[in-house]
């Protein structure tokens, strides 16, 4: 399991992506795909009203945001997978 923060975790093994969210990296695909998911209600949303620092991107087409940056996130899921 990877710890996203604020006691949330996620399955490491079902993580396709992790994408740094915000400026600069706040695109609009990135936008659009979170908003999509919103709709589609495949949005977890572990920010807990923070600021959106990365998204993940599972296998099952969920779109998770977080509040932790993309880079401490995958330093944390190579800790996980070893």
């Amino acid at each position: 399991m990877l710890h996203i923060g604020h006691g949330s975790m996620v399955n490491a093994s079902r993580i396709i992506s992790i994408v740094p969210y915000g400026n600069p990296y706040g695109s609009a695909p990135i936008k659009r795909m979170i908003q999509g998911a919103r709709e589609t209600s495949f949005l977890i949303d572990a920010t807990y009203g923070r600021r959106i620092r990365s998204v993940i991107i599972t296998d099952s087409n969920h779109v998770i945001i977080s509040t932790i940056e993309s880079t401490t996130l995958n330093e944390r899921l190579k800790q996980v997978r070893q």
